[in-house]
């Protein structure tokens, strides 16, 4: 399902070579989110066995920053952008993606719960058997999902938003680099 269209057009030149495809998911291990991913899976896999042209498929997570309010729930508050900046520069390859969400406090470390996230991307992957790879980001959802677009050069992007009235898709740029792409109503 379309939420945002493509700004940019399309050259097709049959001459020139074929690249591989890339999609990055926006994952934050919610069941939408993983619905989107396992979409990016199986296109992945039916166009490699249809083409034999590589689609890569990167999952992209956003680390948010705990705040504890009285009814006893965390709530999740995005970090500094300077810290993506320092993780970019460590040379981790790690992904993106920003959701607000709610979970019983302290259950678990923030590094403990970005990487069990992470490990249920990449055993979906296993289980597909496609190429993957994640990006864990701090900042901004809607600016580290376009940088880390931008940075891959991405083909299309997909989130688990149903809809164009999503508060994420109404945050991202209507001129987006890339289409982004989310998961049906009747996939519920």
């Amino acid at each position: 399902m379309l939420l945002i269209p493509s700004v940019k057009e399309c050259h097709n030149d049959k001459y020139s070579a074929i690249k591989p495809i890339k999609l990055m998911v926006g994952y934050d291990g919610s069941p939408n989110s993983h619905t989107a991913l396992d979409i990016a899976f199986c296109i992945a896999h039916q166009t490699h066995l249809a083409s034999k042209i590589e689609v890569k498929v990167e999952a992209v997570y956003v680390l948010e920053e705990q705040i504890i309010n009285s009814d006893g729930y965390s709530y999740h508050r995005l970090k500094s952008p300077e810290k993506s900046v320092e993780l970019e520069n460590m040379g981790s390859n790690l992904p993106i993606l920003e959701t607000t969400f709610k979970t019983t406090a302290l259950t678990q470390s923030k590094p403990e719960k970005a990487d069990k996230i992470l490990w249920q991307a990449r055993n979906l992957a296993g289980e597909w058997q496609s190429y993957f790879q994640s990006h864990l980001r701090f900042g901004n959802l809607c600016t580290e999902l376009q940088k880390v677009v931008e940075l891959e050069a991405a083909d299309a992007l997909f989130l688990g938003c149903q809809s164009i009235n999503h508060p994420l898709i109404e945050r991202l740029d209507s001129d987006f680099p890339c289409p982004v792409l989310g998961i049906p109503t009747c996939l519920d």
